[in-house]
This record gives structure tokens, sequence and C-alpha cells, in this order.
């Protein structure tokens, strides 16, 4: 076989409408996982294009991430029936998540304020065809709270934790816990937190092992972490 003919399929996508604007149509067969669109950094316009790109190829669910409210309605005005989600800031298009496979994800959040990067964590597991559900409000200031869903936490496949300030309860539930842990360290603290930095380098020096750490306010790569740790083998 020559080099293009090998490269062919890699070549495959659906065109290019702007010049800047192409999908990756091979990355479910790559990966096993359809492409994200990140929604920062590019303008209304490429956002429509891409998402009249999408609507030609519904084949697999397509997320959009990180959508401000002015972003998330120029997508809706192309794709009026996804699924959005404001507070994760995502969009999910089609709308309806696969049927779930595989193991079970649970997502925990230290307080509310980790809930948009939790969100988008738990989404993002649920569009890859996983049974994901949420436990919120579990940090150690009141560690009485975590220790009480530790029955939930065992029947996990995967637990994606997202917290800030310390960033102490992904160890904490490691701990308890024999399936692995994803850590989502989130930018919620005040100064000496960093905007996350400080409870990233607690998470990557956890003394429970198993733990994982995605980089901070990462909800869609734990998420998508998580969904391959749980796939079906």
């Amino acid at each position: 076989m020559t080099e293009d003919a090998a490269s062919a399929p890699l070549r495959r996508t659906a065109g290019l409408e702007t010049g800047i604007v192409e999908l990756d149509l091979q990355r479910e067969q790559r990966r096993g996982y359809p492409e994200a669109i990140y929604c920062e950094g590019k303008s209304v316009e490429d956002l429509r294009t891409i998402a009249r790109l999408v609507a030609q190829h519904p084949q697999a669910a397509r997320l959009f991430t990180r959508a401000s409210a002015e972003k998330a309605e120029a997508i809706l005005e192309i794709l009026p029936d996804a699924h959005h989600d404001p507070v994760a800031r995502l969009l999910a298009w089609p709308p309806t998540p696969p049927s779930p496979q595989g193991l079970r994800v649970i997502v925990a959040c230290a307080g509310t304020s980790d809930l948009p990067v939790a969100r988008e964590a738990l989404l993002t597991a649920r569009y890859l065809g996983r049974e994901a559900s949420l436990i919120a409000d579990v940090g150690i200031a009141g560690v009485h709270r975590t220790l009480a869903r530790t029955g939930e936490f065992r029947a996990a496949g995967a637990i994606i934790v997202a917290a800030g300030m310390d960033g102490a309860l992904p160890g904490l539930i490691a701990g308890l816990v024999s399936c692995p842990v994803v850590a989502l360290p989130t930018s919620v603290g005040y100064g000496a937190a960093f905007n996350g930095l400080a409870p990233l380098l607690t998470m990557l020096n956890a003394c429970a092992p198993g733990v994982g750490v995605v980089n901070i306010d990462n909800g869609y790569g734990a998420g998508h972490l998580a969904a391959q740790i749980t796939a079906p083998r």
C-alpha cells in the first residue's frame, strides 16, 4: 500500500466551508468517541458554520463545550433541539444520550461552587455512553457527608472528584474505594488557591494510590477519561 493510500482514511472529513473549519469524522473510528467542539476562542460565526456541518452528520452525539450564552444561542439557531446545560456551558446534539453501557461513573463535587465543572464532567460521561450520576456538596469540611455516601462510591466503576480550595477530597474518597479516581481541580477558592493551582498540586501529591489528575476546570477531560476507564470490555 502506498503512503497516500494508507493515509487516505485520515484525510476524509466533512470538507472545508470557511477555510478554517473542518470536522474530524474519523475520530470515532480511531478512538471510539466522536469529536467535541471547544467554543472558547471561536467566533460566533465559526460556531454557526460548525453547527451546520454537525447537522449534516448526526451519526454520533457531539458536544459543544465552554459555550457562553451568546455562543450557545448561535448554536441553537442551527441545532434548535440540542440539549443545552447553561450551568455546564455545554450543548449536545443529537439531544438524547446513547443507551448506557459499561460500568457506572459517579461525579462527586466538594461544594456547589464546583457544580459548573462537575456538570461538564457528568454530561460528558453520559453522552459518551455511560450511566453517570452526581453527588454534590460532600466536601471534607463536613466529612460526615462524604462518609455517608461510601456505599454509593463503592458501587462505581470510576469516580470523578471535583474540588477547589485545598483539593483534599479526591485523596479521601480514593482511600475508601477500589476503583480509579479521576481528580478534577477547580479554580474555586480564595487568593492562595491560585485559581486552581493549589488543589491541582494537592491532587498530584495524593497519598492514596489510584488517583489520576486532569487539568484545572477540565470537566470534559475528566468525563472522557472516566468513560474510557468504564467502557465495556
